[in-house]
């Protein structure tokens, strides 16, 4: 079957993306999982990281990765409704890690769940049919666009999980987000103007914001590598954002602690500026701040996030899209990090 595979570790990861034919089919669904064709495929920063390595990750090639994409069911596995067959659906990549209790485990009420991802630790959704545990699927309706279904998913359930599940947003409140272009920067506009909340944006490109202007952003500030705190502090008479959401991470981290309210929240899903940022720990206990890391997101909050979808309350920009012969040229694009929205592969 057709499928884009990365066929080596090493970067540019777009070089070693090829085009396929003759990717073996998967293996009937086992039990409890869907066998999918694939109708769109989205691309993610973590396509990139499969590419060039992932410490403490073993990754053999050629491999097929992929985190994202809308199908349609056409088998089931033993104890999976048959309903789900014709249905389409999104795919929540993240796969719940069960772990043994032990007599001596103190109380795990606060511990946070592990994830195996589909399309990094086990081949993903880069392929023309694929299986998925049926408890990660989400019906998007037979109406909609794949493409903009596909480009919803994991970002969508990222930015949800670290914003309304973990930070608590409330309606109303002042957000920023760093980095706007990219597809969790996206997704936290889309549901931060979902919750009537008044949004800052920056990024390093004047067109980007321009873009996130006509999305609802209230504030764009260009990032040149002042403290722009400032003028996110002034945006706010002072006060101060109540949520600041960072995925660029070293470049970013402080001027956010700065830009935050007393009792507000720094929400962060990645560092892709590096991981080793400079902050303000007085700022951080004196104003009472909370720091919060997030990773995905639950099957449960992925069908809360879904059904905004669903109900055309929210949706992604898809920056491009690419023929599954042109997966390199995607990849490429990925790569030069010069997107807005999601990019996405159709089948």
């Amino acid at each position: 079957m057709r499928a884009i595979v990365t066929t080596r570790q090493g970067a540019p990861v777009a070089q070693n993306v090829e085009f396929r034919s003759d990717w073996p089919e998967p293996p009937a669904p086992g039990a409890g999982e869907a066998q999918i064709r694939t109708l769109a495929t989205a691309l993610n920063h973590m396509d990139l990281w499969v590419g060039m390595g992932i410490p403490g990750v073993p990754l053999t090639y050629p491999r097929v990765s992929g985190c994202d994409a809308c199908g349609i069911i056409e088998a089931v596995g033993s104890g999976v409704d048959p309903a789900w067959v014709g249905r389409r659906v999104i795919v929540n990549a993240a796969m719940r890690i069960a772990t043994p209790s032990r007599p001596n485990d103190p109380p795990a009420s606060t511990l946070a769940p592990q994830y195996e991802l589909i399309g990094e630790h086990h081949h993903g959704m880069l392929t023309e049919r694929f299986n998925a545990p049926v408890e990660n699927l989400a019906p998007v309706g037979d109406s909609c666009d794949p493409a903009m279904a596909a480009a919803f998913g994991l970002c969508s359930l990222t930015a949800y999980s670290m914003m309304m599940t973990k930070g608590g947003l409330r309606p109303g409140q002042a957000v920023l987000i760093t980095g706007i272009g990219g597809g969790v920067a996206s997704a936290a506009l889309t549901l931060a103007k979902h919750m009537a909340c008044p949004v800052a944006v920056t990024s390093r490109h004047h067109w980007k914001l321009d873009r996130a202007k006509t999305l609802g952003a209230d504030l764009c500030v260009l990032d040149q590598g002042q403290d722009w705190s400032k003028e996110v502090r002034a945006w706010t008479g002072k006060r101060g954002v109540d949520m600041a959401v960072d995925s660029t991470g070293k470049a970013t981290h402080l001027n956010c602690i700065k830009s935050l309210a007393r009792g507000g929240a720094y929400v962060t899903p990645g560092n892709t500026s590096g991981p080793d940022a400079t902050t303000d720990l007085a700022r951080i206990f004196w104003n009472q701040l909370r720091v919060l890391g997030s990773t995905m997101g639950s099957n449960e909050e992925f069908r809360e996030v879904v059904s905004l979808f669903r109900a055309g309350k929210a949706s992604l920009p898809v920056d491009q899209t690419f023929a599954a012969s042109e997966g390199a040229k995607a990849f490429a694009r990925l790569e030069a990090a010069e997107q807005f929205g999601k990019i996405v592969i159709l089948w």
